[in-house]
């Protein structure tokens, strides 16, 4: 993990930005190229909000230094007509046979403003200026103000950093951005500069990865030198670097490739692979020639955060593969299928230490992992023909062969027995969409589902996996019918089937992932739990590590409720620094303690509606020094007590009040402290025995079915802290 300057340096300017007062902590919308391969310095331009004031990058993981190079900010509108007119005049300049002498120039010429892209106009060439004015007026692109601001940052990636996925962040004298996916690979990289312009482009040599963005209405063309007998893999990644876009549909950008031989014929095409989105396919190469790869979005948008990074070459590729996962403990191995595989069957990790979700490299490209779970349930492998008999509890793995195949299973069972039935396909990467259905032995059905949604899966918007849990209704003998629901089948249809005892159990997610506060002054975020198997309990948060004085407040979260709002805080005098830390989340479940990890994760909006966690790869928090009125964080205000029943239902638009009890706050300055999204404080009622509070809802912002607790400060009228109100846990409905 790195910081682009010596510690005292960056302590220095941090503390300079900080007296200079910053507005907010920086947001990123993209970074291009999304990644560089190893041993390679290369620069990266960064569209995003406040990042003005930048002062550094942190990537995690190892082996990846970075520098900020130059800031360019968004030019409003006056500088852009000023703008547009000097390089129209200056084009038309250069284009004129005579050299113009100065006195002829317009004497109402307007000054440019003071911006990066616009030093040494007289020293480029006449296709770069045609260029700069392309990425400034064309006027197929709309503005945004998520993107409206560019960082350039070096980077240098060591020749023995780790590949993979990693998180880049920008610093600033506020604290962190959000993270976005950069990416250390091992191909040869090229950008689009290096292959664009079609005929007059570079023919690219595979293997190699291509690093694009694609503009409205652009389609970009790639020459690739491609040899008879090449078994080409051409995979692209586009969403996987971004997930989600909140303003754009289908919420992602959703590229399409398409391959033409020398004639130009099309002879392979792609717009997904199976349910990813990313597009990818195989094709084997008939005769010697320059072949042409097309790019573009699928309904021909675009914008700079419509990033793209493809790997061309004789790459791994897996097609197929079975089981999709093995019992913790045991020895198991996985078949694949596919082109260039360095072997067919390969070992499963199922150290019983480890997640329950796992993933498979396959060969070292980037985008070639196969995920698989590992549980504490005996094997046992799906047979062709009547109906199974299979042991309770058991997993199956199996497949649906054709289209219109029904699996069947039996089990024997108990009256008032509780089962769970649960598929594992779509979460690990099968195309099947299945159908459970729980079946008497005289025929009754007790119980079906289609699809089940796992909160947990952030990155899998259709969620087709199928779970069912039931009470038997009496002795006998059950059975377990799959399908799917498509009717669809084929080898790549795989599935692992759970068929066990409820497991009540719990997973949580933080957001955001990272946590930026004043000295002395606390940061709230919101904890979600991911109740399982009929978990209904109430879960503690506690600081697992983390330095001396940091303080994790407000972390109880109640039996059913779905989340809450947790208070960090650190010691006033902290100097400015980031720091992961680990949280951890403890309940009692059938008498004994569970503690299981908090993960971080970004809330991530889809397409104007759909709301996604996202996990990440670090819980970080950064300490940006000492607001000018400095809150000491201190418990909750004694003597205080809630009156009305909790949670709060809040109308979506509308109001509700909440009445708390404590003489002492009447004469007492109260205020919100961790702005819950669209959350705000209308109205305060005094009363002899305590106040009274209206909250009201901003149907612009919040969204109903939002929860999570409202934290309230309280002071004296001097504004010297008292403590907080105890949570007030809410939940946004319709109105």
């Amino acid at each position: 993990m790195t910081l682009h300057r010596p510690g005292w340096v960056l302590l220095a300017a941090w503390f300079g930005l900080w007296a200079a007062g910053a507005a907010a902590a920086p947001q990123i919308g993209y970074a291009y190229p999304a990644g560089g391969a190893q041993g390679t310095t290369f620069t990266v331009e960064v569209g995003g909000q406040y990042l003005r004031n930048a002062i550094g990058v942190r990537v995690s993981g190892d082996g990846v230094q970075t520098e900020v190079r130059e800031y360019a900010r968004a030019l409003n509108n006056q500088e852009m007509r000023d703008t547009e007119r000097f390089l129209r005049d200056l084009v038309m300049r250069r284009w004129c046979v005579r050299v113009m002498d100065e006195a002829a120039k317009e004497d109402d010429e307007p000054p440019l403003p003071d911006h990066p892209w616009l030093r040494d106009l007289d020293d480029i060439g006449l296709n770069d200026l045609n260029q700069l004015r392309a990425r400034l007026f064309d006027p197929r692109i709309q503005p945004n103000a998520q993107i409206a601001e560019k960082l350039t940052i070096e980077v240098t990636i060591a020749p023995d950093a780790p590949p993979g996925d990693r998180e880049l962040r920008i610093l600033s004298s506020d604290g962190l951005s959000n993270p976005i996916c950069f990416q250390v690979g091992m191909l040869p990289e090229l950008q689009e500069r290096d292959f664009a312009g079609g005929e007059a482009g570079q023919v690219v040599q595979p293997p190699v990865l291509l690093n694009g963005q694609i503009m409205p209405g652009e389609v970009d063309r790639i020459r690739l030198q491609a040899r008879q007998g090449q078994r080409l893999t051409v995979r692209m990644q586009a969403r996987r670097l971004i997930p989600y876009l909140a303003d754009a549909v289908p919420g992602w950008f959703q590229a399409t490739m398409s391959l033409h031989d020398p004639n130009g014929k099309e002879v392979a095409w792609s717009d997904d692979y199976q349910f990813d989105p990313d597009p990818a396919f195989l094709y084997e190469v008939p005769a010697d020639g320059v072949y042409e790869l097309r790019v573009r979005d699928a309904i021909y948008r675009g914008r700079d955060d419509f990033v793209y990074r493809i790997a061309i070459g004789q790459l791994p590729m897996v097609t197929r593969c079975f089981p999709l996962g093995g019992q913790a403990g045991t020895t198991a191995t996985m078949t694949v299928e596919g082109w260039n595989l360095p072997a067919t069957s390969l070992p499963l990790d199922t150290n019983p230490d480890g997640p329950e979700f796992r993933q498979l490299l396959v060969g070292k490209t980037l985008g070639n992992e196969v995920p698989y779970v590992v549980d504490a349930l005996p094997s046992t492998t799906e047979k062709e023909g009547e109906a199974q008999a299979v042991p309770f509890p058991s997993a199956i793995d199996g497949r649906i062969d054709q289209p219109g195949d029904l699996d069947r299973f039996r089990f024997t069972g108990k009256a008032g027995q509780e089962i769970v039935a649960e598929v594992l396909a779509r979460r690990l990467g099968s195309p099947l969409d299945s159908l459970l259905r729980l079946v008497a032995d005289d025929g009754t059905e007790i119980a079906l589902n289609d699809d089940y949604k796992d909160r947990g899966m952030g990155l899998v918007t259709h969620q087709a996996d199928s779970y069912i849990q039931a009470k038997l209704p009496r002795d006998g003998t059950y059975e377990i019918q799959l399908s799917d629901t498509q009717r669809q089948g084929g080898p790549a249809f795989a599935y692992r089937l759970q068929l066990r005892a409820p497991q009540p159990d719990f997973a949580l997610r933080l957001v955001p992932s990272a946590l930026n506060l004043a000295s002395g002054r606390p940061a709230s975020c919101t904890v979600h739990v991911l109740r399982r198997d009929g978990f209904a309990g109430e879960v503690n948060l506690a600081l697992a590590a983390a330095p001396d004085g940091f303080r994790l407040a407000n972390g109880r979260i109640a039996a059913d409720q779905e989340s809450g709002q947790a208070v960090l805080s650190v010691p006033r005098g902290t100097p400015p620094q980031v720091i992961p830390i680990r949280i951890d989340g403890v309940a009692t479940i059938g008498g004994k303690e569970v503690r299981r990890p908090v993960v971080p994760a970004e809330d991530m909006m889809q397409a104007f509606l759909w709301r996604f966690l996202v996990p990440q790869q670090e819980l970080l928090v950064a300490v940006t020094g000492s607001r000018p009125v400095p809150t000491v964080w201190q418990p909750i205000v004694p003597g205080v007590s809630m009156a009305t029943p909790m949670p709060l239902r809040i109308p979506l638009g509308g109001t509700a009040q909440v009445r708390i009890n404590g003489s002492q706050l009447a004469a007492a300055r109260l205020q919100i402290a961790n702005e819950p999204r669209g959350i705000m404080l209308r109205e305060i009622l005094t009363e002899p025995t305590g106040v009274v509070l209206t909250l009201k809802v901003d149907r612009n912002i919040a969204l109903v079915g939002d929860a999570a607790n409202v934290i309230v400060e309280v002071a004296t009228a001097n504004r010297e802290p008292l403590g907080v109100l105890p949570a007030i846990p809410f939940e946004i409905v319709e109105p």
